[in-house]
């Protein structure tokens, strides 16, 4: 049975050292994931290290702190990264392909569905997609990321089985190991109760910027849209091959049974909302627990300036956001609305329900 993985490999893992060069250790990854193709499974490559790299290729001791620098630096390192990538997986065979993404892109439906209808063309062709954050024009990932996030979104927008996270670390800890010696391993993570409750520590190393924080968002996206992931010690490359054999490594995130579907996910974690919508109890209700449409009769005020057709999110009577949506009228029609809104007539409706996701439990 043919299996889609996404595999997302940090920038602490691509670190050349006085036994591996960068090359070497890439080279072992890409035996590995060769050897799934071969297999008749299908790999998408998610990868850092573009701003190591430029680091490593202008002799800097210290990973820059400003943006600009590291943007440069990642421009510098992009190109290497890729070489080193082609050079391994040519010589087991296959063809690689980059793709460069910002999550502003993701953000456009359109250029979402671009994005999975290209990727799923190169695996169809049996090529090998490399996919890095577009560091040079967007700074998201410089700051916060480190791809995890990125990595789950490539995930849901190809449906894949399973996401791999390789790591410098052997599982998830109950508290940070690090600081806390008794810190306790997590190797099934079963459900979004779990997940969400999760409180561990988000240190960031000298080189990399994801942190357990940004790892367990990326389980939380994936795991939503019915995808396995698998949190793994990557430092040693036998352990993808382990893992792309089956064999059950480091902490395990099982999928939810009920999958939210494709357009959910995507309203759910690739948009960002330009505007806010704030309803009243009973519109409150009928959205979080009868799976209602919002209609202007329930919404009390507006927030931000948006045109029709731009993501919100959705506001209760108590201040907390219970959702995102695409809403169907301009924030300037809907505060025309609300002064002249009457319970006698038919309500106009703001956001219909098939584009409409709940982000609270």
């Amino acid at each position: 049975m043919t299996t889609c993985w996404v595999i997302k490999i940090g920038t602490s893992l691509l670190r050349g050292n006085e036994k591996y060069t960068t090359f070497d250790i890439i080279n072992n990854y890409c035996s590995y994931i060769s050897k799934a193709q071969r297999n008749g499974d299908k790999v998408i490559l998610v990868t850092s290290g573009a701003v190591g790299l430029g680091c490593h290729k202008m002799g800097f001791k210290t990973r820059p702190k400003e943006i600009i620098s590291l943007q440069a630096s990642a421009a510098i390192g992009q190109l290497h990264l890729m070489a080193l990538y082609e050079k391994a997986m040519s010589s087991f065979g296959y063809k690689v392909a980059q793709i460069l993404l910002t999550r502003s892109e993701l953000g456009s439906r359109n250029s979402y569905k671009s994005a999975s209808q290209t990727l799923r063309k190169l695996i169809e062709w049996d090529v090998i997609p490399i996919v890095n954050e577009n560091d040079i024009i967007s700074d998201e990932e410089l700051k916060y990321g480190d791809n995890d996030t990125l990595s789950a979104l490539v995930a849901t927008a190809i449906s894949a089985d399973q996401l791999i996270l390789l790591t410098d670390i052997d599982h998830l800890y109950s508290s940070n190991p690090k600081t806390n010696s008794q810190a306790k391993p997590i190797k099934d993570i079963t459900n979004s109760i779990e997940l969400n409750k999760l409180e561990l520590a988000n240190e960031q190393t000298a080189w990399g910027t994801g942190g357990i924080k940004t790892k367990l968002t990326a389980a939380k996206i994936a795991t939503e849209s019915g995808i396995k992931v698998q949190l793994a010690d990557g430092r040693d490359p036998a352990t993808l091959g382990e893992l792309l054999d089956g064999k059950k490594i480091g902490t395990v995130f099982h999928p939810h049974p009920n999958p939210i579907g494709n357009r959910k996910s995507w309203l759910s974690h690739a948009i960002k909302p330009v505007g806010e919508i704030h309803l009243d109890a009973g519109a409150s209700e009928a959205i979080k627990n009868k799976g209602a449409s919002l209609l202007l009769v329930g919404v009390k005020k507006v927030s931000g300036n948006f045109i029709s057709n731009q993501p919100v999110k959705v506001i209760n009577n108590e201040g907390e956001e219970i959702a995102k949506g695409i809403c169907s009228m301009s924030s300037d029609a809907i505060k025309i609305g609300i002064i002249s809104k009457s319970a006698t007539t038919g309500s106009p409706l703001v956001i219909h329900r098939d584009v409409l996701v709940l982000t609270s439990e």
